[in-house]
């Protein structure tokens, strides 16, 4: 656990020193985000802390992680890198969305290929299915939370951090070292993206993530428990995210809109402001859900088989009266934009 204690702890401040740094040089360079009638910032933005996260979670894991595990995550770093080239050329000049998927489609392709997929199925073929929706909907998942200071970071520091404290749980050195160093990226961030924030971390960071956290998810073990329970643990440690996907989706459908390209103030933090927080404190409210979501993760896996499918039907009903609640509420359901 001390190692995973200095991956954070050189993450962090390799993120803290490195995002003052990106975020002049995204003025420099373009990589900004304007005002606009769909965003809830009142400033030019630069959006070039997703580099930040990206280096800071590479050294620190090349500095103090065990060289042998770092060999064997080739295949996720070269996915991690590719939808953050993705999400960065997004950033310079708006992509097409089939153009971002495809990318991310081949990235989780290449985490297939390099071995890291649900097993939990124990089909080949619907292993690699559900690994490719489970991917990329993560990992759009996160990127569209990064919709307000400090809510994506703090969405993604949290469920790292739950993954760190599982895999020390179950002695999984890899993927706690992952987590660590997803959690240190992220924390360093976060001292810029808070409310007010300074910088944005863009699609490349949001990108990033989103896919480091669901190749995370799926290298979880829980050998103490089966994985007829376990394949759960993931969803509801990532259970935030998730919920808002639903929500956006299932809105943008009942209102005649396309809910892959439509972009819009409909997500969960913006109807919560609808309703009467500050943004701040909506954030807030959001990132103590995800500890909570983490939380029941961690029952689960030392739960017995009853005891754990009620514990995510619970979670279930609860996503499903929050969805219902937010969407039919006169002032958190959003009007047609």
């Amino acid at each position: 656990m001390t190692g995973h204690l200095l991956i954070v702890a050189s993450a962090l401040l390799l993120a803290a020193a490195a995002t003052p740094l990106a975020r002049e040089l995204g003025s420099r360079w373009g990589f900004v985000d304007r005002p606009g009638e769909r965003k809830v910032h009142r400033s030019t933005m630069p959006r070039l802390g997703g580099v930040a996260i990206y280096l800071s979670f590479i050294v620190a894991l090349v500095l103090f992680g065990d060289r042998f595990y770092v060999r064997q995550v080739v295949g996720i770093f070269i996915g991690a890198t590719l939808v953050s080239a993705v999400g960065l050329w997004d950033d310079r000049q708006s992509l097409r969305a089939a153009t971002k998927l495809m990318g991310q489609l081949v990235a989780a392709g290449l985490l297939i290929l390099s071995g890291v997929r649900v097993q939990a199925l124990h089909q080949p073929v619907l292993d690699v299915v559900v690994t490719l929706v489970w991917v990329v909907g993560i990992t759009n998942a996160i990127n569209l939370m990064d919709n307000m200071d400090g809510l994506a970071g703090s969405t993604a520091a949290v469920a790292a951090a739950y993954f760190l404290l599982l895999a020390a749980m179950s002695r999984q050195y890899l993927v706690g070292a992952l987590a660590a160093a997803l959690l240190g990226a992220c924390l360093g961030f976060l001292i810029y993206n808070v409310n007010p924030a300074s910088i944005f971390m863009g699609d490349s960071g949001a990108l990033f993530l989103g896919f480091m956290l669901a190749a995370v998810g799926i290298k979880l073990r829980f050998p103490a428990n089966s994985d007829v329970i376990t394949w759960m643990v993931p969803v509801l440690v990532l259970g935030l995210p998730i919920f808002d996907v639903a929500l956006v989706f299932i809105s943008r459908l009942r209102r005649g809109l396309n809910p892959l390209t439509t972009p819009g103030m409909d997500h969960t933090s913006h109807r919560l402001v609808a309703l009467g927080l500050t943004p701040r404190e909506a954030v807030l409210t959001l990132t103590v859900v995800a500890c909570a979501c983490g939380m029941l993760g961690t029952y689960v896996t030392q739960a017995s088989l009853v005891d754990g499918y009620a514990a995510g039907a619970l979670a279930a009903l609860a996503g499903l009266a929050g969805l219902i609640w937010l969407e039919v509420h006169p002032r958190a359901r959003p009007g047609r934009r």
